[in-house]
C-alpha cells in the first residue's frame, strides 16, 4: 500500500471525528446542510446519509439539463466534502499542512469520479477542484474556527450519530452556521 493511501487513512477515532465535523461544515458553508439526513461516526459505509432527494437518479419527466445539473451540483458537493475532511483532520486535528502527494492523491479521485459521473473534462474538474480546495483552505484556515471544529469534533464522539436538524442545530449553537 502507498505512503499516499495510507496517508489518506483515518489514524484513529478522534482523526474520523474531525473528519465527519469538517464535512459537516462544508456543507453548512455550500448551504447544502438541509439535505444532510444523519451523520454517524460509527457507520463503515458512509459517515453523511443524505435525503431521499439528494440521490435523484433523473425522470423522464425531467429535463437532461436540470439532471445534468442536479448530478454537477452533487459531485461539486461531494469533493468539497472530501478536501475539506482531509483539510479538518491535517489543519486543525494535526496541526500540519497537507503534503502535496496526498493532495495530488485526492485530485486523482475527484477527477476519476468527475470524469465517470459528470463526463467532465481534466480542465473543468481541475478548476473545480482548485477553487474548492481555496474556498475549503479559508474556512479551515482560520484559527478562529478551530476551538468550534475542536467542540464539534467531541460533541460527535460523544453522541456518535446525529440527524440532520441536530448537526444544524450544533452547528448553529458553535456559531458554524
Amino acid at each position: 500500500m502507498s505512503k499516499s493511501i495510507v496517508e489518506l487513512k483515518y489514524k484513529n477515532e478522534d482523526d474520523r471525528c474531525y473528519g465527519l465535523a469538517g464535512m459537516a461544515i462544508t456543507l453548512a458553508a455550500l448551504d447544502a446542510i438541509d439535505r444532510v439526513s444523519s451523520i454517524s461516526l460509527d457507520s463503515d459505509d458512509l459517515m453523511v446519509d443524505f435525503i431521499k432527494d439528494y440521490y435523484y437518479e433523473g425522470s423522464p419527466l425531467v429535463s437532461a439539463k436540470t439532471s445534468w445539473n442536479h448530478i454537477l451540483e452533487n459531485f461539486h458537493i461531494t469533493s468539497a466534502m472530501m478536501i475539506s475532511n482531509l483539510l479538518s483532520r491535517r489543519l486543525i486535528y494535526e496541526k500540519k499542512d497537507v503534503e502535496r502527494e496526498v493532495l495530488n492523491l485526492l485530485y486523482d479521485t475527484i477527477l476519476e469520479e468527475g470524469e465517470e459521473s459528470c463526463s467532465l473534462e481534466e480542465d473543468e474538474v481541475r478548476d473545480l477542484f482548485n477553487k474548492t480546495l481555496a474556498y475549503s483552505r479559508r474556512i479551515f484556515g482560520n484559527r478562529r474556527i478551530y476551538p468550534m471544529v475542536d467542540k464539534f469534533a467531541k460533541i460527535i464522539a460523544e453522541r456518535r450519530t446525529l440527524s440532520g436538524s441536530e448537526v444544524r442545530e450544533e452547528l448553529h449553537f458553535l456559531q458554524l452556521i
